[in-house]
């Protein structure tokens, strides 16, 4: 079954050239309203925080100070803005944790989008594992920025200079000592960020290493066991996990230290403002001429740490925009295009050698086939397979491709299917959702039989499902399975046999109900009378459509009714029916 030609979206395309901080803010767009409400209710959670101190100032000083009864109005102010705070931080981290979800969604739909458009034959070379990991942990990496980074970095443009103002209100000596102590620890969190950054992008390629490297060795564990290699593909995964330990520590490391710094300095400043009070409370200090109030010193010491909350938690969130942004770096990386280009949904657009010309690919409404001097070379390869080919198919004809392995036959199935692209010549195709293509390795997806077979058609009825599985042989095997089509298969197929997976992937195809079929090796590993029954419901089924079969069989090439002989391009007539004696 052939994926659909996507191209990458124009959007996408531009967005691949934004540096990493562009491309968060640009991935921040459809959740935008959700992370602004987000950030007001944090803010307006923080703003409330001078009434509250206030209030309990008011309380003390009318209890310590003027010997009065505690007065109802400062606790009753006191309480609602706990309440109203308790309330705006809930909805903040509801409103946040939404967006949040959203934009992973948005950038994993934006991978998956790339994948496709990247092409089957590219996705063949890569580490699944790796790719995994662009799915998950990197995009899980974002949650931490939006959540908690870009909420602290709004608060700290808001809410100390709501508090500030408010200190400097009361007392100005304890204004301009917050005022001054402040900039020291952006600067230091900007000199710890360039080591963060750097420490956090070697921290997800060691994740990304790890996790290509565990999933390979689970895909092949039967074959590690057979040779007896467990013991140092062990060695090798013990080793990939300490390298991801050291590395995740490093980032730790300079988290704690951004921390600490962060803690030192707030420390240090409230300490100040703590000595200016107690100094001047005892006539050993008098900066403003007159002595401060008690609940003047209470307002400012309830206000100077909570001055320094924003900053500390925009300390404590620092490591996530590193992490964030060295995600995004990696994305972008595994998923660039080379030469800056978009996807075509083929694979790369340029082969090893560099072109013979240009390539020109027509799609049509109608299930013909036209090669027009056709060069391909497989993907890596270093030389073409096939040079200069051309053949035509009309609506409803039968082709079958033959000759030795190696030859280039699944290679010409791939560019009729849309997934590899001729260095030069000219091809014209049926629209690719018209095409049907069961590949020689077919993949199976872990899951029941039928639930390989809906992924053609997800609306097919069971009885659908059962005259395709019957057509294709499937039924031949499945019903002495312990449940039939509903019987469990491993990832790959794992459980049937080579001939068994292709009959799947042919019962796939005849749900598809394509105009243009490519088949590659369909009755291969298959016994005489199986072969036969199978090439019997072929043509059944491929009565008014085009057919480009890859074999061996002659007996295959004898119901195409005409060959093309590869590498060579020669067209005849398949080989005679053998003579039985009597």
């Amino acid at each position: 079954m052939s994926l659909p030609n996507v191209a990458v979206p124009t959007a996408e395309a531009s967005a691949a050239a934004l540096s990493p901080q562009q491309r968060l803010q640009a991935l921040a767009a459809p959740a935008q309203r959700r992370l602004r409400m987000a950030a007001l209710c944090v803010c307006a959670a923080g703003a409330l925080l001078v009434p509250q101190a206030a209030a309990i100032a008011w309380a003390v000083q009318g209890v310590f100070a003027e010997a009065a009864a505690p007065a109802l109005a400062p606790l009753g102010l006191l309480l609602i803005c706990a309440l109203l705070r308790a309330a705006l931080g809930w909805l903040g981290r509801w409103l946040a944790d939404d967006a949040v979800e959203t934009i992973r969604l948005q950038l994993r739909r934006q991978i998956l989008r790339r994948l496709f458009a990247r092409g089957p034959l590219w996705l063949r070379q890569q580490r699944s594992g790796a790719v995994a990991e662009l799915m998950g942990t990197h995009a899980d990496a974002l949650e931490g920025y939006y959540g908690g980074f870009w909420l602290a970095r709004m608060e700290v443009m808001i809410v100390p200079l709501l508090l500030l103002l408010a200190v400097f209100a009361v007392d100005r000596v304890v204004g301009v000592i917050l005022l001054l102590t402040m900039p020291l620890i952006p600067l230091f969190m900007m000199l710890v960020g360039w080591g963060a950054e750097a420490a956090s992008r070697r921290q997800l390629q060691a994740l990304t290493r790890m996790g290509g490297h565990f999933a390979d060795r689970l895909r092949g564990l039967g074959l590690i066991r057979l040779y007896g290699r467990a013991a140092a593909e062990l060695a090798g995964v013990h080793a990939a996990a300490e390298e991801l330990r050291l590395r995740s520590l490093k980032v730790l490391r300079i988290a704690f230290l951004s921390s600490a710094v962060m803690e030192f300095f707030a420390s240090l400043s409230v300490a100040m403002i703590a000595l200016y009070l107690g100094l001047s409370y005892l006539g050993m200090l008098n900066l403003r001429g007159a002595l401060p109030s008690l609940g003047v010193g209470v307002f400012c010491l309830l206000l100077a740490p909570e001055f320094y909350a924003p900053l500390r938690r925009l300390a404590t969130h620092y490591h996530d925009r590193a992490a964030a942004l060295a995600a995004v770096g990696e994305i972008e990386t595994a998923l660039a295009v080379p030469d800056g280009k978009p996807g075509t949904g083929n694979g790369e657009a340029e082969q090893d050698g560099g072109h013979a010309g240009p390539t020109d690919v027509h799609y049509q409404p109608s299930a013909s086939v036209q090669a027009s001097h056709v060069f391909l070379r497989p993907h890596g390869a270093g030389r073409d397979v096939l040079a200069d080919l051309s053949f035509s198919l009309a609506p409803g004809q039968w082709l079958a491709l033959a000759g030795p392995s190696g030859c280039g036959k699944s290679t010409l199935l791939e560019a009729l299917a849309g997934w590899l692209p001729c260095r030069s010549g000219r091809l014209a195709l049926p629209a690719a959702e018209r095409i049907g293509y069961a590949p020689q390795r077919p993949y199976l997806f872990h899951g029941s039989l039928a639930d390989n077979l809906r992924l053609a058609r997800p609306d097919a009825s069971w009885q659908q499902l059962r005259d395709a599985a019957a057509a294709a042989q499937v039924l031949a095997f499945a019903e002495r399975l312990p449940q039939g089509l509903d019987t469990v298969i491993g990832e790959r197929g794992f459980g049937l046999s080579g001939g068994e997976a292709r009959r799947v992937a042919l019962a796939r195809l005849f749900l598809r109900d394509p105009a243009l079929l490519l088949l590659d090796e369909p009755t291969a590993f298959l016994d005489p009378l199986t072969e036969a029954a199978l090439l019997a419901a072929l043509n059944d089924f491929a009565q008014g459509r085009t057919l480009v079969i890859a074999t061996h069989s002659e007996a295959a090439m004898r119901m195409a009714g005409q060959v093309l002989w590869l590498p060579e391009g020669r067209c005849s007539a398949p080989p005679p029916r053998p003579e039985t004696g009597a």
